[in-house]
């Protein structure tokens, strides 16, 4: 999985921050979004981050997540 990726939610993944749903329990499975970045580092330093996959669904909601969560729909450019 890379940066750019086409992604789609594959499991159930349950947020509370979802814009149109403030606060309260929505299930993203089956969303599309784009890989914006992979976490491996912090201020530098390396980090073992438990859902490194940042991935931007819409203007203003982005989730990160682990990549079992994913399956990948295109390539990025």
């Amino acid at each position: 999985m890379n940066v750019g990726d086409r992604v789609r939610v594959a499991e159930s993944v349950i947020v509370y921050h979802h814009p149109q749903h403030k606060k309260q329990p929505f299930d993203i499975k089956g969303l599309e979004g784009e890989v914006q970045a992979i976490v491996t580092e912090w201020q530098g330093r390396p980090v073992s981050a438990n859902m490194p996959v940042l991935v931007k669904f819409e203007p203003r909601f982005s989730v990160h997540m682990r990549a079992d969560e994913l399956e990948i729909l295109s390539p990025g450019a």
